[in-house]
């Protein structure tokens, strides 16, 4: 199992990061060799933050390593598909190849959900829809010349993107979901995983239910023809490192509050990694073992350069 950092791009609403700290940051993980990747939030209204696909320009010129993406882009389906395919290539370009787009729906319950259903005109099945659309879209666009495409949102006819990006024979995307609700829901979105995806990403932390969800993307993989190896599996997650683990949890609430503007306090039981090293270490081998290919960190406290030389030296070294 590998290890990515997540900068936590919202944070400088609250005093978390400065914007040089972001990109100092990125930098200090791609000379790590704790870390194989950096990612950074994305959202519109719904949790507004420095935009994402501009912040990893910035940090693809200070980068030589790591692969670098959004987790997730929640404003993959409020986007111009032919501009984003067309952004992104140049990002691509920019960062040798290394990067992944993680795409979602961006369904949040926050007050600005509203306001980009509003402004854009959609309800949830919409960007459901659009999901797709823009995937199969762009994939099209990264590797063909003259793309026609005529879709329930989107149409364009003998459209060539120049430059395309430097991936071959295209960058990765991936599709983040955390579906709740009746089990036959959340098996669709595993199986538009396995139909459009390359890799899956989930926030979802218990590990019963990381557990199920694993399987059944390897099982609609296999049903599907598919090797389930084909599919990244990655999750985004927490830490928090104290030896004091009530102080951990308690700091990490009150981050993950601030950060999501709602209340976050029985999410982080399950969703942190807190307390001592040891007890890091231990929270993280479960997803290890469930054979997780990859687990994003963010840092759920105010002393972001402390924990992350705590993380990088006494935890990561040892999982």
């Amino acid at each position: 199992m590998k290890f990515g950092l997540t900068l936590p791009n919202r944070g400088i609403f609250f005093n978390v990061m400065s914007y040089a700290d972001l990109l100092d940051m990125a930098e200090a993980a791609d000379r790590s060799e704790a870390f194989q990747s950096v990612w950074v939030g994305d959202s519109l209204f719904g949790k507004p933050r420095p935009e994402s696909v501009t912040l990893l320009a910035a940090i693809a010129g200070r980068t030589k390593r790591v692969r670098l993406g959004p987790a997730c882009m929640a404003s993959f389906p409020l986007r111009d598909p032919v501009q984003l395919a067309y952004q992104w290539a140049t990002l691509d370009q920019l960062a040798g190849g290394r990067s992944i787009l993680v795409a979602c729906t961006g369904i949040v319950p926050q007050e600005g959900g509203k306001v980009e259903g509003k402004l854009y005109g959609l309800q949830p099945r919409d960007r459901a829809v659009r999901l797709v659309e823009w995937i199969t879209l762009i994939k099209k666009l990264w590797t063909e010349d003259n793309v026609s495409f005529e879709g329930e949102h989107y149409r364009c006819e003998n459209i060539t993107l120049e430059p395309k990006p430097k991936a071959q024979p295209r960058p990765p995307i991936w599709i983040a979901n955390n579906a709740t609700g009746s089990k036959t829901l959340i098996e669709r979105t595993h199986q538009r995983v396995v139909d459009h995806a390359d890799g899956w990403e989930t926030s979802i932390s218990e590990p019963s239910d990381v557990r199920w969800r694993l399987e059944d993307i390897r099982q609609k993989s296999r049903d599907s023809g598919r090797d389930p190896a084909s599919i990244e599996t990655h999750l985004y997650h927490n830490i928090n490192v104290n030896e004091d683990k009530d102080a951990a949890l308690a700091e990490s609430q009150r981050f993950l509050r601030e950060y999501y503007a709602m209340d976050m306090d029985e999410r982080a039981k399950t969703w942190v990694a807190t307390g001592s090293p040891e007890q890091c270490i231990e929270h993280l081998r479960v997803y290890k073992e469930m054979g997780i290919s990859e687990v994003a960190l963010r840092i759920t406290g105010w002393d972001q350069w402390g924990q992350f030389k705590r993380v990088t030296e006494e935890v990561l070294p040892y999982v």
